[in-house]
């Protein structure tokens, strides 16, 4: 498994210029219509990418975690849905129960700022996203190895791409789109900024192998990658020696945790950045139903699965009922999009 692991990791290699030229094209396509005075021959000055040092302020993960109002992180000028890439992550067993559903809902609304990061080729995944599915090469199994070699991928892409922001689901997630505009709008790309959710209520705890067959123990807070998180351009730039490339299995194996938790640990270990929780970040792996129906439209993410044995999805009615759409994600969409047309066809609706 460790060859394909390494396979994986260059695997998306492949797709990295392509994914650069299409982000170029749309930029300066954008920028041209904003800004008449620029034109062909200009070029935009490259922010100097920060080297960090190995050590880190690996300090910044002991403490408490504190909310941080967005006004500390002030904005500049006006995001757009094309500043923000996407990357879901998903396996070839889930092409079809899971991957069809979000394609047939939210990723309908984001389809040219999602890019789909599986394990194995489909030709029916491929004919409904062409180039914004990544085959990664990267084992399918769930092991932490493997979930890391597809995060890698998905860190390079966004990376390669030179967009604003970097957003990553699993594919048991309903994004909210014009939420997540709202969210992202109310901080700058060019701070520091790691937005998601916490799955435990204290900093997780792990053993950083060290030299000599010495090890560190290590505090600090990650967001849950089941309910998505999403990281700025220039806290990415600053994450590079440690999640680009193979550099990011490296980094997993130090401390023998999975990706998400992978991500935390470089940004309040390495980096010396910190976690911002939010609350409109949701997984299976809390009580889904305890969300108000009022306040569902107004989430970033919300999931589906099995919570204490029992099915775990969002309390909402109609169109669709719960036989017919046990995720309660068709239903959400037409709340949202009531103009879509299988929605309008709806019995009732």
């Amino acid at each position: 498994m460790g060859r394909r692991l390494l396979r994986g990791v260059s695997g998306a290699a492949v797709v990295l210029a392509s994914v650069a030229l299409l982000s170029m094209r749309h930029r300066g396509a954008r920028e041209a219509a904003q800004d008449p005075g620029i034109g062909e021959g200009m070029l935009e000055k490259p922010e100097e990418q920060s080297e960090g040092s190995p050590e880190g302020a690996g300090g910044r993960g002991q403490k408490d975690l504190r909310l941080h109002p967005p006004e500390v992180y002030g904005t500049e000028g006006s995001l757009t849905l094309g500043d923000i890439f996407i990357a879901v992550k998903t396996t070839k067993r889930f092409h079809q129960s899971r991957m069809e559903l979000l394609l047939d809902t939210w990723i309908s609304q984001a389809s040219q700022q999602t890019y789909i990061f599986t394990d194995e080729e489909d030709g029916a995944l491929k004919r409904r996203m062409g180039g914004h599915v990544i085959f990664t090469n990267c084992s399918a199994e769930h092991s932490h190895l493997a979930l890391s070699c597809k995060m890698a991928a998905e860190f390079d892409a966004f990376l390669a791409s030179g967009l604003s922001w970097f957003c990553h689901l699993d594919d048991d997630n309903y994004l909210n789109p014009r939420a997540l505009l709202k969210l992202l709008s109310s901080y700058a790309a060019t701070w520091d900024v790691y937005l998601g959710k916490p799955s435990l209520n204290r900093p997780i705890r792990a053993s950083e192998t060290l030299p000599n067959n010495q090890t560190k123990s290590v505090r600090f807070w990650f967001a849950t990658g089941g309910a998505g998180f999403c990281i700025s351009h220039k806290l990415a730039r600053k994450m590079v020696p440690w999640a680009s490339g193979r550099n990011f299995l490296s980094t997993s194996e130090l401390i023998r945790l999975p990706d998400d938790c992978t991500v935390g640990y470089i940004i309040e270990c390495k980096v010396g950045g910190q976690l911002i929780p939010n609350a409109l970040f949701h997984s299976h792996l809390e009580n889904l139903q305890l969300i108000p129906t009022s306040q569902l439209m107004q989430q970033v993410t919300l999931s589906y699965g099995v919570f204490e044995n029992k099915l775990n999805v969002i309390e909402l009615g109609g169109p669709f009922s719960p036989q017919e759409d046990p995720s309660r994600f068709r239903s959400l969409h037409c709340h949202l999009y009531p103009d879509t047309p299988w929605c309008l066809q709806a019995v009732g609706w």
